[in-house]
């Protein structure tokens, strides 16, 4: 089961946190984000922040930030 949306997503926010927003999924696909098909990440979830994703791969992290807190906000 998805936890409610919460606090504001942040560039330190860890993937974990983020996927357990419902539709965060759906909008890291939007933005390319491969650590969903990533054999690595389920080991990295925990620590892995949003803000280093985006740094790693090139990704817009100010339109990835506002387009997960969108999805929040219309979550909770």
């Amino acid at each position: 089961m998805m936890a409610k949306a919460k606090a504001r997503i942040h560039k330190d926010t860890t993937l974990s946190e983020v996927l357990s927003i419902r539709g965060s999924a759906e909008v890291l696909e939007k933005h390319k984000t491969p650590c969903l098909h990533c054999p690595m990440a389920a080991y990295e979830m925990g620590t892995l922040t949003i803000g280093e994703i985006a740094k790693a791969y090139g990704i817009d992290a100010e339109k990835l930030l506002h387009d997960l807190n969108d999805k929040n906000k219309a979550k909770r």
